[in-house]
């Protein structure tokens, strides 16, 4: 059987839903629509074909079926409503799962070169002994020192079971290495954890992929003893609402509600709608931990689900900027010849009943609003929460622009055509390869190291008045050690690099050890931001 999914969730939406009895007078105004249906059915046809035998373009069959696809699903007004490609349809699946069919590496062209950059656990690359820096020059028959990262990752994926030879220059060896490899499933991880030296967790989460809550419950499991735990949810855009579903339910009490859905009931009228709600399951992992969630504009979907459930309980404190407000359900249902259609199929709640979808036009834009006038919820720790159109923080921080000279560093290079988020890449891989064999790993890149490479760029092209100022270089050295702990994958000292330039992170972890439980933190934030509470009316308490 087919597999329909649901953007935002694994749960049917398009399964039969129960309806009342059918009347006759139902019967007979179902009969009228087949009637109409048919009538326009037929006007259809006939347009079609009239169109195909006498229009002066000669358009075929497939261009005009192309045509009358896409002016069907244009004609929704539904701004998520699309059809995919096969090719779109390969990579949907592979953006939201983080799984497809490979040896699990990730390239990057570095210095000319398809250089490998990462080997991914428990995969096939690893297990050949495939490694950080080896630079891909051929695969099976094929030559690859010509060709670009595209060339290289198609020729490289193919189907589960399959063998694919994959030769690999590497420094200390005079020929190149060949790896017969047997291409297996690769999962690629939404979640990135790693504990700082104050003893506070960091957790990154860049998509609600599959396995996103077990990768969240793994990374909960290791912080016994951590003072506080970041969650970090800035520019995820969301994804399936049974993860949403599951990673709120590790860190809330069973029994609780963690969300709910509205959608028309199937062949029904727009006001037939049915509605579900969601309870918890499972035990809370980490009762007592202080947890921050981290949001900003580009946070969205299920993201926002699980940021919802946590403020809503009053689990989580919410630093950061409005999030992007998306409260829709969309289905992702498969169509004939490897396409798929995704449509919007209903709408989701937080726990209080809060449907933070915010209005946008067609080309995307937030619609004026008045803030005062949005509707509020009051939570039972007493927290007056708004109850529409995004997560709005406990605590709005803006992140802070870039300084003057580190703006005319980036235009100038950019109006010399010179690539330097290239030459930073390259500069960080080779200080992470370079510190990869100390133990413990510590990210100490040289300055003296960053000094010569900023010399090599300006004689390479890139215009010394852009270093010229010791504020962009610093800005510079500072990429440089974020690059070189994302390389070493430190997750911890990458926050901590973060926290010198990143206002949200800073503000989170001083809330954090200065606080000894959730209670703690509620208490600093209303001492900076005292809760709306005049005139609010209270709509619900979550229990």
């Amino acid at each position: 059987m087919p597999r329909i999914t649901t953007l935002l969730t694994s749960i049917l939406l398009l399964s039969c839903t129960g309806v009342a009895a059918q009347t006759s007078t139902g019967s007979e105004r179902g009969d009228r629509q087949a009637a109409a249906s048919s009538d326009e059915a037929q006007v259809f046809q006939s347009a079609f074909r009239m169109l195909a035998d006498l229009h002066m373009d000669a358009l075929s069959d497939s261009a005009l079926w192309e045509s009358a696809l896409a002016g069907m699903v244009e004609g929704l007004n539904d701004p998520y409503a699309s059809v995919f490609t096969p090719v779109e349809a390969d990579a949907w699946d592979e953006e939201t799962t983080g799984n497809y069919s490979g040896i699990g590496v990730q390239i990057t062209m570095l210095n000319d070169e398809i250089t490998v950059t990462a080997v991914f656990r428990s995969t096939p690359a690893e297990g050949v002994g495939m490694q950080v820096g080896d630079v891909i020059v051929g695969v099976d028959d094929n030559d690859a020192t010509s060709w670009d990262t595209a060339i290289a990752s198609d020729s490289i994926r193919g189907p589960v079971g399959t063998v694919v030879q994959v030769r690999v220059k590497r420094a200390g060896f005079e020929q190149p290495i060949a790896y017969d490899i047997r291409r297996n499933q690769v999962h690629v991880p939404a979640v990135l954890y790693g504990m700082m030296d104050n003893g506070i967790a960091y957790v990154i989460m860049d998509r609600v992929a599959r396995n996103a809550a077990r990768e969240m419950d793994e990374a909960l499991r290791t912080m016994h003893g951590a003072k506080g735990m970041i969650i970090d949810l800035r520019r995820n855009p969301g994804g399936f609402l049974d993860e949403s579903l599951m990673l709120a339910d590790l860190f809330l009490e069973p029994g609780s509600t963690l969300a709910s859905t509205s959608q028309r009931v199937r062949g029904g009228s727009a006001a037939q709608v049915t509605s579900e709600s969601y309870e918890d399951r499972w035990p809370i992992r980490v009762p007592e931990l202080p947890i921050i969630v981290l949001v900003d504009g580009y946070t969205a979907s299920g993201a926002e689900i699980l940021a919802g459930a946590l403020q809503d309980y009053d689990r989580a404190i919410v630093l950061g900027e409005r999030s992007f407000g998306k409260g829709l359900v969309q289905t992702v249902a498969p169509l004939p010849a490897g396409r798929k259609l995704r449509f919007t199929t209903g709408s989701w709640h937080t726990p209080l009943g809060r449907s933070l979808h915010r209005a946008r036009d067609k080309e995307g834009r937030p619609l004026p609003e008045a803030l005062d006038s949005l509707p509020r919820v009051r939570t039972a720790g007493g927290r007056d929460l708004i109850a529409a159109g995004g997560i709005f923080p406990d605590l709005a921080i803006v992140d802070d622009t870039l300084r003057l000279a580190e703006r005319e560093l980036l235009r100038m290079a950019n109006e010399a055509r010179f690539p330097l988020v290239l030459r930073l890449a390259e500069f960080s891989f080779g200080e992470a390869g370079r510190l990869r064999e100390a133990d413990p790993v510590v990210v100490d890149v040289s300055r003296a190291d960053f000094e010569e490479w900023v010399g090599q760029m300006v004689a390479e092209g890139l215009p010394a008045d852009a270093v010229a100022d010791p504020v962009a270089r610093d800005y510079l050295f500072w990429r440089a050690r974020l690059g070189v702990a994302q390389r070493l994958d430190v997750v911890g000292t990458e926050a901590a690099i973060r926290m010198e330039r990143d206002p949200v992170i800073t503000r989170a972890v001083g809330l954090l050890a200065a606080a000894n439980s959730q209670a703690d933190l509620f208490s600093a934030v209303r001492k900076e931001q005292p809760a709306r509470t005049a005139g609010t009316p209270s709509h619900g308490q979550a229990r």
